[in-house]
């Protein structure tokens, strides 16, 4: 299991040379990862990792769904259910090593095990302890440990995501700390408050007032110390927020009306054409707060989250039941970016599950308002192909500047390099491909291809104080 050097490049071999010589200068560059889901605990802690299921297939849904789907419980994969032995888990992955050829999650294996590992076996249920004895053994070692991979990913920035109410000790640790060299930065996610029909809404909201010391049991009361959150979030290095909601819709309602849904939320008798108003609304709140205090704001729209009910139930979310929804910007964020589309602390990046919507909504809006920003494909189109079909929609309308450079959106620590070098090779295609018809000089593809691996994000995400 060696992957080709030149996986990902054109086939022609005019093409692939430009293409290699672009990869090339751009392979080495520092990691900006500025939306993903690693626990920032993980890299203070540094402790060793436990064992190979627990690390590689447990926690990511992308791998766990797959194999789901061909039959094997998400329990005995180890998902909610810490009696799962390991090896047996990690048996189940390899034999089901075929029913991953031509994804994605295939390619980010194939470069994870092989270049971070040195794993040269093709999984199987044949190899499948062998591997993990040498996983095993590869783990215990110090070079292994957390802190010591993210200076061997070469990762500059490393987001995290986190609730309002976190504490975000491990980021202060991390920050205080001279011998760690890189950014772990939080940021601020606010969806467990936007919705007075979610189950726990109320206790939810006693959390927050307590990280905030603000009684949050009124809509002011609410705003109030989701500001002063924001203000902690920045304090401790944040240089954005997220919004993962059902729709793109940001609509204001009257102070009175909000604190009239409010109360009812409280009380547990909202409707839910009410808790979608209220929604819409403090997503339009979380704008004008990003407007004031400089937070990149950034919206994942229109995913179906906890699909499968059953699994849902017994599961929880994140377990590989979100499936992707068609998704309306241009209507829904009217109002909000009439208001706040110009401003010059404002900055929004749009995402979205629907290819359709980078061509129809996202890169026109991007191509027209300062504040817009496409964000890069994430969830079910993050693959080779769907980045390539990206840049090609995108790009006629919004340029590269105004995208938010490649967001690797994972839980799975050890993919980070793989991720992203899956990203750098298909970028680095697709301008070989605009050099070769003549569309660009090369010198000038080079300098793009730089810039989405640095100073794109850097300037979408406000990262400047940690740019190398």
């Amino acid at each position: 299991m060696a992957p080709h050097p030149d996986r990902l490049l054109p086939p022609d071999p005019g093409v692939r040379a430009i293409a290699r010589s672009i990869y090339s200068s751009v392979a080495g560059a520092p990691i900006y990862s500025p939306h993903g889901h690693v626990d920032a605990a993980l890299i203070a802690d540094n402790r060793p990792f436990g064992n190979p299921a627990e690390l590689l297939i447990t926690p990511d849904h992308y791998v766990t769904r797959l194999i789901h789907a061909h039959g094997i419980g998400l329990d005995q994969l180890g998902v909610k259910n810490p009696d799962a032995d390991p090896r047996e888990i990690w048996r189940l992955f390899c034999s089901h090593w075929d029913v991953f050829a031509g994804t994605v999650v295939r390619y980010w294996f194939e470069s994870e095990l092989s270049e971070v590992f040195g794993i040269t076996d093709v999984p199987s249920a044949e190899t499948a302890d062998q591997i993990y004895d040498q996983l095993t053994e590869q783990l215990a070692k110090p070079e292994f440990h957390p802190r010591e991979l993210f200076d061997r990913f070469n990762i500059a920035v490393l987001a995290t995501t986190d609730d309002p109410s976190a504490d975000l000790a491990a980021h202060k640790t991390l920050a205080a700390d001279p011998d760690f060299h890189g950014a772990v930065v939080p940021t601020f996610r606010a969806d467990r408050y936007m919705s007075p029909d979610v189950t726990g809404w109320k206790g939810y909201l006693d959390e927050l007032g307590q990280a905030a010391d603000i009684d949050t049991g009124s809509y002011a009361g609410l705003i109030d110390a989701l500001k002063a959150r924001r203000a902690y979030f920045k304090e401790c290095g944040a240089t954005a927020s997220d919004s993962g909601m059902p729709d793109a819709y940001a609509e204001p309602l009257p102070d009175a009306e909000c604190e009239r849904i409010h109360q009812a939320g409280i009380a547990g008798t909202v409707t839910a054409e009410d808790a979608a108003a209220y929604r819409r609304n403090m997503l339009y709140q979380l704008a004008a707060m990003a407007a004031e205090d400089g937070l990149v704001m950034q919206l994942h729209a229109d995913v179906v989250r906890n699909y499968d009910d059953a699994s849902f139930q017994r599961f929880g979310p994140d377990t590989g039941h979100d499936l992707p929804g068609p998704s309306t910007f241009t209507r829904g964020l009217r109002r909000l970016l009439n208001d706040f589309g110009r401003s010059e602390t404002f900055r929004l990046v749009l995402f979205t599950t629907d290819e359709t919507a980078f061509s129809r909504e996202i890169a026109p809006l991007a191509g027209f308002y300062p504040s817009v920003y496409v964000g890069a494909p994430w969830w079910f189109i993050d693959t080779p192909g769907a980045i390539a079909r990206f840049r090609a929609a995108a790009i006629d309308s919004a340029g590269f500047s105004k995208t938010s450079g490649f967001i690797d959106d994972t839980r799975a620590y050890c993919s980070i390099p793989a991720r992203h070098d899956m990203s750098r090779r298909v970028d680095a295609g697709f301008l070989a491909e605009l050099v070769a018809t003549h569309q660009l000089a090369e010198d000038e593809a080079h300098d793009i291809a730089a810039g989405l691996v640095g100073r794109i994000p850097v300037n979408t995400f406000r990262l400047d104080r940690y740019a190398r």
